[in-house]
């Protein structure tokens, strides 16, 4: 028993990052000693997403690497390199991020927003408030084409910024070309509190949120999560650059501010607590499929999700359930105060 024990606690833990010294390199798989943790592989899909990262590993060289698997069928721990790889660059970025580092980056694309840019094969926004003087596109009547045309000047251009964000989840970084003096931008954050509201202008429109002007030098970011109760598609058909806009501060963290625009509207959650539990019956409005099921609408602003595994897959939920029609589902949850529930569909007899 205590050996099985000490067994169990020897082995690494899923998605945990694992450092060993490569004890052999065969034509499609890399072994990796990991100690008393057991011997690591690197094979099949892994080792053909890693190759250009093999080619440059020899024998006895320490590296790191992704658990994907804790144990497959042949006594394994199964690697990842390439995600490991991700993994250290979102780690680098947060680095860069404490430290303000100055990068040099070329100018990819340009949007009426802002620019594109990449640092180590990560895309990042630079939104047009967070240029230089030099930079800013100068267009008296704010006139979205005329500014597209001054920032599409810059593509590329080498411009030295700093990342202010990293969106890990989004796979985004942001990016600021100001150098703005440390202990300034502190003075400027720090006369605002947590639940403060404020009166905003439109400074950046991208596919994960708003980036919302605050004052001059400061932006905060309302996470799409954050712009409405209701399903958000696209932040660009809700708003656009310069709209007057009033937001909520919800967190203030190493000089950044993040914000919400659904915080100041009624949250349409509350309306059924203590109406709506598990096993009652409701209409509701199939709005949208996503990777997990259908996501139905009961109310503006509060949706359920009816998971694809009650249908035995995804192909046989979408036969059941058509968008834009009306079904009838049991729930089997309902959490308001989590914004969450789950239904199933109530079969015609």
């Amino acid at each position: 028993m205590k050996q099985f024990a000490e067994k169990i606690m020897d082995k690494p833990v899923l998605d945990a990052l694992v450092e060993g010294p490569v004890i052999s390199i065969q034509k499609s798989s890399v072994y990796v000693d990991l100690g008393p943790q057991g011997t690591g592989i690197i094979y099949g899909r892994e080792f053909i997403n890693a190759r250009d990262i093999i080619r440059k590993i020899n024998l006895g060289d320490t590296i790191k690497a992704k658990v994907v698997d804790i144990e497959n069928e042949e006594g394994y721990v199964e690697l990842s390199l390439k995600e490991a790889k991700q993994a250290l660059i979102w780690s680098e970025a947060e680095k860069a991020i404490k430290a303000k580092l100055p990068i040099d980056l070329i100018v990819k694309e340009a949007n009426k927003g802002g620019l594109i840019l990449e640092w180590q094969g990560i895309p990042g926004f630079l939104p047009a408030s967070q240029l230089k003087a030099d930079h800013y596109p100068r267009v008296l009547d704010s006139d979205k084409d005329k500014i597209l045309k001054e920032l599409k000047k810059l593509v590329g251009q080498s411009l030295s910024v700093t990342i202010i964000s990293a969106l890990s989840k989004e796979g985004k970084l942001i990016f600021s070309e100001k150098e703005s003096d440390s202990g300034e931008r502190q003075e400027m954050v720090g006369k605002y509190n947590i639940g403060d509201e404020v009166t905003t202008t439109v400074a950046g429109l991208v596919d994960f949120g708003v980036f919302l002007k605050v004052e001059e030098g400061l932006e905060g970011l309302v996470h799409i999560s954050e712009i409405d109760w209701g399903l958000v598609e696209d932040p660009r058909q809700m708003f656009k650059i310069g709209d007057k806009v009033q937001a909520k501060v919800i967190d203030i963290k190493e000089g950044k501010v993040s914000l919400s625009i659904k915080a100041l509207k009624e949250n349409p959650w509350t309306s059924f607590e203590g109406k709506l539990k598990k096993g009652d019956t409701i209409s509701g409005v199939v709005i949208k499929y996503n990777k997990h099921g259908a996501l139905v609408s009961i109310k503006e602003g509060v949706a359920g999700l009816v998971h694809n595994s009650s249908f035995g897959g995804d192909a046989e939920l979408k036969k059941h359930l058509s968008l834009g029609k009306t079904y009838d589902f049991t729930v089997t949850l309902f959490e308001p105060k989590e914004q969450k529930m789950t239904l199933t569909l109530v079969e015609n007899k």
